[in-house]
């Protein structure tokens, strides 16, 4: 277990964002999925992501490295019977898998770590049993299932989570006959499964909004690709507000036509007063008068924990809604965020389904729980730029589940990060 110790200073400088976890993962599932050899570049090896190439490899891929590009064979993927795939603590790679491996007819045995292992499940076992799936479970982790994944019509929650859909509309197409997916509730996270469709479409294999949801014609292939991934919104928001309330930051290598989700961080610092500025492939990030605004987080969890930061940073009231589903993440980051946020001196309530901050100055010196939460510890040490003194952060060993150099990162934008072994 480590530990951040950070001297308050404030960031500045450019910074080439990491490629994107979310693209990275459904390149490679798309690459396992097309049964030859396919190049995935570049590629950032996050623990997520080693779940999902060591879940790749356990199928029977080929998987290797060269230089920061993934060369995946997968020619030979799903030619066991049965198998065991430990997702550590990828809830992705869990959730992504279940369905492709009942498509396959490959029995399986999913196992996990840490937070993942009491994740809910339940939207697949209660449904994939009615399409020729054996499920055996304790409601969590280990998960086996076997049986064949047959056609029909499938009917999901929306506001669960985005995976549950990403895993079905990837395994459908593989299916002999035609399947449509019917959404019960409104869709939360609807850039991820944008994510997911635009990816599946570079690999060859269509699906057709409806109304409710989706139709997926079977019987198709994924042919192999030369894949490039997008670089990370979702990591570049951290430091996009370290500019806003600190000094001038540029990220590099970002789309600005993206439809990641988290893309949506620029528009809301915007909405909050920072100044922001766009060329290629670039944005730049500097400080304003920042306020306090609404914000409805539903489509956007994973940007809650930064979101949080800011406003505690700036004038006023920020009211951060739509966000129930926190509670189930890595950590319970509802009240995670409430914690900490608490022990640097911020007026903040927590609601049912999101938090209210008043915005402070600065913060207090603290030690603070990262809770083995990446995206808590990661938002932390962006809220010790303007600390009153050292800010420790425990269980900082986590950020590698997403971003293994964030703390690199820091230090080359003139940041003071010693991590401690405990």
């Amino acid at each position: 277990m480590s530990t951040a110790l950070i001297t308050p200073q404030a960031l500045s400088g450019t910074l080439d964002v990491p490629p994107s976890k979310s693209d990275a993962h459904r390149a490679i599932i798309c690459a396992l999925l097309a049964k030859d050899i396919s190049e995935i570049y570049p590629i950032d090896l996050s623990n997520d992501i080693m779940a999902t190439i060591n879940a790749a490899k356990a199928l029977g891929a080929s998987v290797n490295l060269v230089s920061n590009r993934l060369i995946i064979d997968s020619r030979y993927a799903f030619s066991q019977n049965y198998v065991t795939l430990n997702c550590y603590e990828s809830g992705s790679t869990l959730r992504f898998l279940i369905p492709i491996v009942c498509a396959c007819g490959v029995e399986t045995i999913f196992e996990g770590m840490g937070s993942l292992i009491a994740r809910p499940l339940d939207v697949f076992t209660k449904f994939l049993p009615n399409f020729g799936v054996n499920c055996v479970s304790s409601g969590t982790l280990p998960l086996t299932v076997s049986g064949h994944l047959i056609p029909g019509k499938f009917e999901i929650p929306g506001d669960i989570s985005s995976q549950f859909v990403t895993g079905l509309l990837f395994a459908l197409p593989l299916l002999k006959g035609d399947s449509e997916i019917i959404i019960t509730t409104p869709i939360e996270s609807d850039g991820y499964i944008n994510m997911t469709i635009k990816t599946m479409e570079q690999f060859g294999v269509n699906v057709t909004r409806t109304e409710n949801g989706f139709k997926i014609s079977g019987n198709q292939k994924y042919h192999a690709q030369k894949y490039t991934v997008e670089g990370d919104w979702s990591q570049a928001a951290f430091f996009m507000a370290a500019g806003a309330i600190g000094k001038p930051i540029k990220i590099r290598g970002l789309s600005m036509d993206s439809i990641q989700g988290d893309k949506a961080i620029s528009k809301l610092l915007y909405r909050m007063g920072a100044n922001i500025t766009y060329s290629d492939k670039e944005i730049t990030v500097a400080p304003g008068e920042l306020s306090g605004i609404n914000i409805f987080a539903a489509q956007i969890p994973d940007l809650v924990p930064i979101l949080s930061i800011l406003g505690a940073c700036a004038k006023g009231t920020t009211r951060i809604s739509g966000a129930s589903r926190l509670k189930y993440k890595e950590s319970d980051r509802l009240r995670s965020l409430y914690t900490g946020l608490t022990a640097l001196g911020v007026n903040v309530i927590e609601t049912d389904d999101g938090l209210l901050i008043e915005g402070n100055p600065y913060f207090e010196k603290a030690n603070l729980n990262g809770f083995n939460d990446h995206r808590i510890v990661m938002a932390f040490s962006i809220a010790a730029i303007k600390a009153t003194g050292k800010i420790c952060i425990s269980e900082a060993e986590s950020i590698s589940k997403s971003y293994p150099s964030f703390f690199e990162d820091y230090n080359k934008l003139g940041g003071i990060v010693d991590v401690l072994d405990i």
